[in-house]
């Protein structure tokens, strides 16, 4: 894993309305790595994730990736230049085929010139998708739906993945085998940005870890650090 930063988020206040989601947040995401946010629900994880993405636009703060402003980028712009967001709820389209799901994520310019080449490393890593490339998207179960939807965020050529409650819903056996792929797509050189509600499970396969409550970043650190703090005990493993 690289030292070097990939993602910087600054000092963010982000709102929905008049409500405020989130209270001066600031993030680092390093090359190469799985970094997981961890807290509540309405803690604020996935306003992060949309704001890094580009389907909310802070009130204060900076965004930056690779050395680049994207605070105010819309979410085709941030997608073109190597992010693309996974998120929570299996959004495939149903009514068409695995291969077309698949086809949709590589809309953009410079996903388009490599659609061949990305496709078969998607097979690699979910060779399930091969097998059912013609079957129609909603017959499939509820894992290979997952496996379809981080597909299709491959498809778009990122450098970082941000992938909202993977497993949510899902089989001990099948979460096993989508934490595999992530490991392979990090082992690619594609950096990892992860929302999970099992905090056992995430700090067993991070590399580090952000811990939000009600909107404000409060703990952050590597897993083996954090499984120590007092706080992280009684909220977290009843301790």
């Amino acid at each position: 894993m690289s030292l070097k930063q990939i993602l910087n988020v600054n000092h963010i206040d982000v709102f929905h309305g008049t409500f405020q989601a989130l209270w001066d947040v600031s993030l680092q995401v390093r090359e190469g790595e799985m970094l997981a946010l961890i807290g509540a629900n309405t803690s604020g994880k996935s306003t992060l994730l949309d704001s890094i993405s580009g389907l909310l636009h802070p009130a204060r703060g900076r965004i930056e990736f690779e050395e680049r402003e994207i605070t105010r980028l819309d979410p085709y712009q941030i997608v073109e230049i190597g992010i693309t967001q996974i998120p929570e709820g299996r959004r495939i389209f149903p009514e068409v085929s695995v291969l077309d799901n698949l086809l949709i994520g590589s809309y953009n310019r410079k996903a388009r010139e490599k659609k061949e080449e990305n496709l078969e490393k998607v097979y690699e890593f979910f060779p399930i998708l091969r097998e059912r490339r013609k079957q129609i998207a909603k017959t499939l179960s509820g894992g290979e739906q997952q496996m379809l939807v981080i597909a299709r965020g491959l498809m778009a050529d990122p450098k970082l993945m941000l992938i909202d409650e993977m497993s949510l819903g899902l089989a001990p056996i099948v979460i096993n085998e989508l934490f595999r792929a992530l490991k392979e797509i990090r082992e690619r050189g594609i950096t990892i940005l992860f929302v999970e509600q099992n905090v056992r499970r995430t700090l067993q396969e991070a590399d580090r870890a952000y811990i939000l409550e009600t909107g404000r970043v409060v703990l952050s650190g590597s897993p083996s650090d954090l499984q120590e703090e007092d706080q992280v005990k009684k909220a977290y493993f009843g301790v």
